[in-house]
């Protein structure tokens, strides 16, 4: 079984490459997950999972010639694999995005869950591509309505390429917040439920600063509580591996939207 999700947003700053990895740990704790780091060009993953020196990464498997083999560029972390991508302008440059596609493929061979980590804006191939590739997408939002209305614009497009909402996840919320209320309207256009509401957290900037995913570095905070929460709303839906290879190999690569 195998099922891939875009954890996406429609601008920076709300959390989602925390996101990503704490939904990953939790989500270990029952299934085989892979997290890549499909932000080709503002690629901070590595970062945040201590992988910061390592010699192989995504970039390293989208440029043509290279002769790198998948296996290459996955490392085992905290009870997953995570795929990280590197930081460098030139490889971003040299990267094909579409080459993104036989990466998930092979890696959908050895995972039950593959969590994409996905770029925050919809400006380009590289930045839309990972919500084309998923079979659901996990919007991060802060508890604002232009952060909703960006949230709805990622679900558009992803339902464009028969993308669902696999849910809402509210993250950084202040406790000053009616975060009731805007739940509610999140609830009305969004095609998933809420996941978690997410508290803003000082334990997740240490877990930044440390290289390690909030779960790792603080496992009794509210916030990885609230992630753990969250993972266990999400019912994973069994795939056959080499259909959905399949499908990733033949995915279309979109233009820009």
């Amino acid at each position: 079984m195998v099922e891939a999700f875009a954890v996406a947003s429609g601008k920076g700053g709300t959390g989602k490459t925390t996101s990503t990895l704490a939904l990953g740990m939790a989500l270990s704790a029952s299934h085989d997950v892979t997290v890549v780091d499909a932000d080709t060009g503002m690629a901070n993953l590595l970062f945040h999972a201590g992988l910061d020196d390592v010699e192989v990464t995504l970039h390293d498997l989208l440029v043509e010639g290279t002769g790198t083999d998948v296996s290459d560029a996955v490392y085992e972390r905290f009870g997953m694999r995570v795929v990280p991508c590197g930081t460098s302008l030139a490889a971003f440059e040299a990267a094909d995005p579409a080459r993104l596609r036989d990466v998930v493929a092979e890696l959908a061979a050895d995972a039950d869950v593959i969590l994409l980590d996905s770029p925050a804006a919809l400006g380009s191939k590289s930045a839309v591509l990972p919500i084309v590739l998923a079979d659901r997408v996990v919007i991060v939002l802060q508890p604002t309505i232009p952060s909703l209305s960006d949230g709805l614009k990622v679900q558009e497009y992803a339902r464009s390429y028969g993308t669902e909402t696999a849910g809402v996840l509210f993250n950084r919320v202040r406790e000053d917040v009616g975060i009731d209320r805007v739940a509610e309207q999140a609830e009305r256009y969004f095609g998933g439920e809420t996941l978690a509401t997410v508290p803003e957290s000082d334990a997740a900037r240490a877990a930044r600063r440390a290289g390690e995913p909030l779960l790792a570095h603080a496992p009794d905070a509210a916030a990885a509580a609230a992630y753990r929460e969250a993972a266990a709303r999400i019912d994973v839906r069994p795939g056959d591996e080499e259909a959905v290879a399949a499908r990733f190999r033949s995915a279309v690569v979109p233009d820009t939207p």
